[in-house]
């Protein structure tokens, strides 16, 4: 039962959408497999994303999906790791960490700056596994501001 990590394509998209869905159901956001797929239909078609998806015994188990972000002083692509998911029946077999180490090999054979997530402090499961996959956690802080006009602040 070997776990296959490979770039999605627009031929997977019926495999990877359920499980974007469930990711996003994960967190809180409603079911909506239509607008999973219509997502993940649109970053692949504007080449806004990079999908690796996680097959065992030819199931789709799980993906990342990569972003990518640019640095000026380095003059360099950086990508973002900005989802992780595998579905919970294929939990603890290797997975998430093949997901990982194959969005490393991706950047570095993308001779990217580097690669970058962000996770909750309290997500100790996710901090352990991210440092086990040779990961460094730093003290900077991001912050974000809202950029709806009801949320701008006058």
């Amino acid at each position: 039962m070997n776990i296959c990590v490979r770039r999605a394509t627009h031929a997977d998209l019926d495999r990877v959408a359920p499980l974007f869905d469930a990711y996003r159901q994960f967190y809180a956001q409603p079911a909506d497999p239509k607008a999973a797929h219509d997502w993940l239909h649109e970053r692949l078609s504007r080449r806004e994303s990079v999908i690796l998806l996680a097959e065992r015994d030819g199931h789709a188990v799980g993906f990342t999906q990569l972003y990518p972000m640019f640095s000026s002083v380095r003059m360099a692509r950086i990508w973002i790791l900005n989802d992780l998911f595998v579905d919970a029946a294929a939990r603890r077999a290797g997975a998430a960490r093949a997901l990982l180490d194959a969005a490393a090999d991706f950047a570095r054979d993308d001779e990217a700056a580097g690669l970058m997530l962000e996770t909750a402090r309290d997500n100790a499961a996710a901090r352990a596994l991210y440092l086990a996959a040779g990961w460094q956690e730093d003290a900077s802080q991001w912050y974000s501001r809202p950029v709806t006009p009801q949320a701008m602040p006058r």
